[in-house]
């Protein structure tokens, strides 16, 4: 393909900035995608705006569409709101820096690491074009319902003959050190909302009621106080944590009708979000059959778990982080869910990213130097997988 004269290294922290600078919370774009696709389009990427329904997507191709050797990103510009801005120290929009770390909404989580695998791509496209390509998918629905971002561009790269041979997803993924863990898989999440309704009465006269609360109570420790797994080979026990009971009832003497709970499960591989269904919708039979009362359960299965086993991306990217930190990664199933749970059904797919200690908290920021790190570490991956090839 042509290539454009070329440019000067692209510098992923003033990239970074850039980003931070542009107000993208959920799904709001914000510029942050327009100013990519001009970034990516200089130097010969063929962009692609995959939009749907309020969300924006970018789409971007390095290379011929088919060739075997292809590798992808993943990440998104898309943040949390700010929360008190009053709160802040800094513009949470301002990219401040000061005392060796750039401080905003999405400095960590995740737009660092988008600005540093985009400098990475553009700069080997430059200076060593390789023989493959390279796919970057950036949403704008990552932190919102993540219905229209990343499977949106799944669904376009399904519908026009596109495909990834491997993933990396730039999430952070370190908890304090950069480099110390990468992610190979992720725990599945469900959460599950009851509704007990029973009869409402006096409090004095107990037996003319029917207390839902009881039933409630008794089933939330039932489910609390259940061993669902010790654990599997690569993940740890799953949990489930009850997060909220409510009545909202402001009478002492009256008891209410109803009352509602919600819980949540990240579990691993031994379960799956519709076996873990059933099983709460049979435990909520044995408390209607056991108390008289009426159960409703509504349940929302965010994503199921999964694995990409130990091998040779595992291994690439391992060798590299080695190489850039000094650092040998833990290879790690832990945290949340991430866009991981969708990209693992096209290819395989890792995950690879800053230490995320600050991400969606007030005066969220990075190391400037982890951004620098981070574009050598995506930088010495794609050397490394287009040598192998």
């Amino acid at each position: 393909m042509t290539q454009s004269p070329a440019l000067a290294p692209l510098d992923p922290q003033k990239l970074t900035a850039d980003l931070i600078r542009c107000a993208s919370v959920t799904p709001k774009e914000g510029g942050a995608l327009v100013l990519l696709e001009s970034i990516l389009s200089a130097v010969g990427f063929a962009c692609t705006r995959v939009d749907r329904g309020e969300v924006s997507n970018l789409f971007a191709r390095w290379g011929d569409k088919g060739n075997p050797c292809t590798i992808g990103f993943n990440g998104h510009t898309d943040v949390v709101p700010v929360g008190d801005s009053a709160a802040w120290t800094v513009d949470p929009f301002g990219a401040v820096e000061k005392d060796g770390f750039m401080y905003g909404r999405g400095a960590t989580d995740m737009k660092s690491g988008v600005a540093a695998f985009v400098a990475a791509a553009v700069d080997i496209v430059q200076t060593e074009p390789p023989a493959g390509a390279i796919i970057l998918t950036i949403t704008g629905d990552e932190e919102g319902d993540a219905v229209d971002g990343t499977m949106a561009l799944l669904d376009y790269m399904d519908r026009n003959e596109e495909q990834m041979s491997v993933c990396l997803v730039g999430e952070p993924t370190c908890p304090n050190d950069m480099g110390e863990m990468i992610k190979i898989g992720r725990r599945g999440s469900l959460s599950a909302w009851f509704t007990v309704t029973g009869v409402q009465g006096h409090s004095a006269y107990p037996h003319r009621a029917n207390n839902p609360l009881n039933a409630m109570v008794r089933l939330m420790d039932r489910l609390a106080t259940h061993e669902l797994d010790q654990g599997t080979e690569h993940f740890d026990a799953s949990t489930l944590a009850v997060v909220t009971i409510d009545t909202g009832n402001p009478a002492t003497n009256v008891i209410p009708a109803q009352t509602r709970s919600t819980v949540n499960i990240r579990f691993n591989d031994a379960h799956t979000g519709t076996g873990l269904s059933g099983w709460l919708r049979a435990e909520a039979d044995k408390v209607e059959n056991e108390f008289g009362v009426e159960v409703a359960l509504k349940v929302k299965i965010s994503g199921e778990s999964f694995i990409t086993p130990p091998g040779a991306l595992s291994d690439l990217v391992s060798a590299a982080v080695e190489v850039e930190t000094g650092r040998k990664p833990e290879l790690s199933t832990t945290g949340g869910t991430s866009d991981a749970r969708f990209v693992k059904n096209h290819c395989p797919v890792v995950e690879i990213g800053l230490v995320g200690k600050t991400m969606h908290q007030i005066d969220e920021r990075v190391e400037i130097t982890q951004i620098h790190q981070l574009k050598s570490i995506y930088g010495r991956i794609l050397r490394d997988y287009f040598a192998l090839a």
